[in-house]
């Protein structure tokens, strides 16, 4: 979910340029930092965003360059406003019988006798909105090469938990014949010989608690999840934080019924690769 992407484009009424930074973040949380006349269009930016971007903090700076010759063409007399003035001038004088010259520094000073006429801010908005969509489209771009390397990652970690599971199964049938007959050595050291309807029906219910056939058939469901998952095309990471959850239970329940060092360690190796995938998951929208 991290990225940076800058556009900028120079107009005949000025210069503009949008920023945008993006990190990791659970939720979908803008920031946005805007020129004062482009205010009103806070919410059509947060609706365009939405519309690329699912996941991350995202901080958005619009700036802008105003034209020198766009600057120079903002104050207007207000005609009307003058006229009335030197009307009531030319009559107070004629009724004080004298003749002065209008002061024209004092009638500059008249409030609202020179107006700032702003540009139409459609066309400057409507720029700002195109230019928008151009800097979303290359951080969403710039988010999906990085999502696809951190999806070869985790497929490289699926691969290691698959071999994992592979070699559970495979040490499996050893396993519960040397269980069996660490029992069967146990028996023979007791004093009182055990009936042997009896040894069986101990060694069933052990076996049955050391079974993991059905946490690996749930890992190696959840590995041809995860590939599923990562070859959509939509937004993928909410999923594959539900599917480390998973991925976590089993493993643990694998670590909590183990009687061998060989399906200990394999545990342990196991949570490492699920731990690196939860970390690369965290970065994906």
């Amino acid at each position: 979910m991290t990225g940076f992407a800058r556009v900028e484009r120079q107009y005949e009424f000025g210069r503009l340029s949008w920023e945008m930074r993006s990190v990791n973040h659970r939720y979908l949380d803008f920031g946005l930092r805007l020129p004062e006349e482009f205010r009103p269009l806070e919410a059509d930016i947060r609706k365009c965003l939405g519309q690329y971007l699912s996941r991350g903090k995202i901080e958005a700076t619009l700036r802008f360059s105003e034209a020198a010759r766009a600057k120079g063409s903002g104050l207007e007399l207000n005609l009307p406003l003058a006229r009335e003035l030197l009307d009531v001038r030319t009559e107070l004088t004629g009724l004080a019988n004298c003749e002065e010259q209008p002061d024209i520094d004092q009638l500059l000073r008249w409030p609202g006798i020179i107006e700032e006429k702003r540009p139409d801010p459609a066309p400057l908005q409507a720029a700002a909105m195109e230019l928008l969509v151009e800097a979303a489209q290359d951080l969403q771009d710039g988010r999906g090469r990085e999502g696809e390397q951190m999806a070869n990652a985790i497929r490289e970690r699926l691969e290691g938990v698959a071999s994992l599971v592979g070699s559970i199964r495979s040490w499996l049938p050893e396993i519960r014949v040397a269980l069996k007959q660490r029992m069967l050595d146990r028996v023979n050291d007791l004093p009182q010989p055990l009936d042997p309807g009896r040894l069986e029906q101990e060694v069933a219910i052990l076996a049955q608690k050391i079974d993991v056939d059905e946490e690996l058939d749930r890992l190696d469901a959840h590995v041809q999840e995860v590939y599923r998952v990562l070859d959509l095309s939509e937004p993928v990471g909410r999923r594959l934080d539900f599917l480390m959850q998973e991925f976590n239970r089993e493993s643990n329940t694998l670590s909590s019924k183990s009687v061998d060092q060989r399906t200990t360690q394999a545990a342990v190796d196991l949570k490492v690769f699920i731990e690196q995938m939860r970390e690369q998951v965290q970065n994906i929208e």
